[in-house]
């Protein structure tokens, strides 16, 4: 067995996480997902080297696990993500089917209750907040986007008209549709005018060229069919149909995409807006742990508390089973006229 210290494997490793990261991208995965998959799978191999990966057995994985925990000091969900890393490896690489792979043990993971803001701690970190990463908050907290979510929106997301946010290729490459705050109508309204102007002056605001994750759109081959530009030069055009592709918060750099090679403009990347509310919510004095998910976390959960039906707040977060949605009727468990503590009574 291996160690962390460990010299990296044989020079077939590198062709091993080539064909793992091929296998991601044939499956659509997002590149998050490419990314922390062969990363863990990387370190996987580095562990146990020379030994080749098929030679490997459950004790020689249950060891991996477990020195993520106790040398390593990851949580129960880092573990888990390793784990989900190797078993893909294995079945879509190696292609060994291996049942004792999914029965090897993990750690449980913590059962946490989100961490929610009360309706005053999210108008005071809101008034905290200005210009885009403001407006961003804003639509976070209206219309309880991941933050991902909603730096990926592109322009002709948003319907003014029935005040409807469609949300496209979210967690689980799935497209939902949310509610447009009606607060937010003018400011979004501006920022639009903003971006159209941007292209009126030419200036390229958006590039479709990128693979679908947490932080970009579609991948170059949905743009491809769906018509979409490819090339910054293909929205210096001031048409509708470049201002609609535009990103609803554009960034200023660009990259380079993992796929097409071509350097891309970006949107608004989610570390801007993440340091953006750790400011706001310093300067609000807000001692809660406060991040931009805190503000989706606090949009189901008003939600409830104004009386709207679960199944609604389900289809509005997008979540796959209600059980996820559930978590947020704590905050309605504990009522002044249900309990009454007994210290009140002595």
């Amino acid at each position: 067995m291996g160690s962390k210290d460990q010299a990296p494997g044989p020079v077939d490793h590198v062709a091993l996480l080539r064909r793992l990261a091929r296998e991601i991208q044939a499956r659509k995965y997002s590149a998050r997902t490419e990314e922390a998959y062969v990363a863990w799978t990387s370190q996987f191999l580095r562990f146990h080297a020379p030994v080749p990966a098929r030679e490997l057995g459950a004790r020689d994985v249950s060891a991996y696990l477990s020195y993520l925990v106790v040398d390593r000091r990851c949580s129960a969900a880092t573990q888990a993500l390793a784990k989900a890393a190797v078993l893909f490896f294995y079945r879509h690489v190696l292609q060994l089917g291996l049942p004792w792979l999914e029965e090897v043990e993990v750690s449980r993971r913590e059962q946490r209750l989100p961490v929610v803001l009360s309706r005053t701690e999210v108008r005071r970190l809101l008034n905290e907040m200005s210009g885009v990463c403001g407006l961003a908050a804003g639509l976070m907290y209206g219309a309880g986007l991941r933050v991902a979510e909603c730096l990926a929106l592109r322009v002709c997301d948003l319907d003014f008209a029935q005040r409807k946010v469609v949300v496209r290729q979210g967690k689980g490459a799935k497209d939902r549709v949310t509610v447009l705050p009606e607060n937010l109508l003018l400011p979004l309204q501006r920022q639009v005018a903003l971006i159209q102007a941007g292209l009126l002056q030419g200036m390229p605001v958006n590039s479709a060229a990128q693979r679908p994750n947490s932080q970009s759109g579609r991948s170059p081959a949905e743009c491809e069919v769906a018509g979409k530009p490819k090339l910054l030069a293909d929205v210096r055009a001031p048409s509708r149909r470049a201002l609609g592709l535009a990103w609803l918060f554009p960034g200023r750099g660009v990259a380079k995409d993992p796929l097409s090679g071509k350097w891309v403009l970006q949107h608004l990347q989610v570390s801007a807006v993440q340091r953006a509310v750790a400011y706001a919510a310093r300067r609000a004095d807000i001692a809660k742990a406060c991040t931009p998910h805190t503000l989706r976390h606090s949009f189901a959960t008003h939600l409830l508390q104004d009386g709207y039906d679960i199944r609604t707040v389900q289809e509005l977060l997008g979540h796959a089973d209600v059980a996820t949605t559930m978590i947020y009727t704590h905050a309605l468990r504990v009522h002044d006229d249900v309990v009454l503590s007994p210290l009140d009574v002595l």
